[in-house]
């Protein structure tokens, strides 16, 4: 039972920190690092925001089949971002047409219909079929894809109730 009751904690902990982790750099890379993200950037976004609020709550909640819930719930999330991210990737690498146009960075309000104009053609454009960024080929939708499809999976994996042996009869 205790066993059982490390993984579970083990999970939780990963579901929460996981995303947290990959927001940070996605926020950072946006806010510091002046990567600005697409449409489909910010698609992969929304998933992480969810399975962080989720996870938050597995540790909050009373209930142990509640908690349970909640961390399988945000390994889920944590996947749907990872498939969102294999999905971007392959844009990315021409391996297939994207679904969206590209999205720019403008933003300010009101003023002359002249002023709004200058502000969408001062706007840089950020294509979703050019990645802004890459280590050893692999962009930062191929690399959320990676990490996010191994950690939902490594949590799912912990979430399991049976231990299973190699060595069973």
């Amino acid at each position: 039972m205790s066993q059982t009751r490390d993984r579970f904690v083990t999970a939780r902990w990963i579901a929460l920190l996981l995303p947290t982790a990959l927001m940070a750099g996605a926020l950072g890379s946006q806010f510091i690092g002046g990567l600005f993200p697409c449409e489909m950037c910010h698609w992969q976004r929304w998933p992480h925001y969810t399975a962080i609020v989720l996870a938050a709550l597995a540790f909050v909640v009373p209930a142990a089949a509640l908690k349970r819930a909640l961390v399988a719930l945000a390994a889920l999330a944590i996947l749907v971002s990872g498939g969102i991210g294999v999905f971007h990737a392959g844009v990315e690498y021409h391996w297939w047409q994207g679904i969206t146009a590209c999205s720019t960075t403008m933003h300010g309000s009101g003023g002359s219909v002249e002023d709004m104009l200058k502000r969408i053609m001062d706007a840089p454009v950020v294509r979703c079929d050019v990645p802004q960024w890459s280590l050893f080929g692999i962009s930062l939708a191929g690399f959320n894809a990676i990490i996010s499809l191994v950690g939902g999976l490594a949590i799912l994996w912990l979430l399991r109730r049976r231990t299973i042996s190699a060595f069973a009869k």
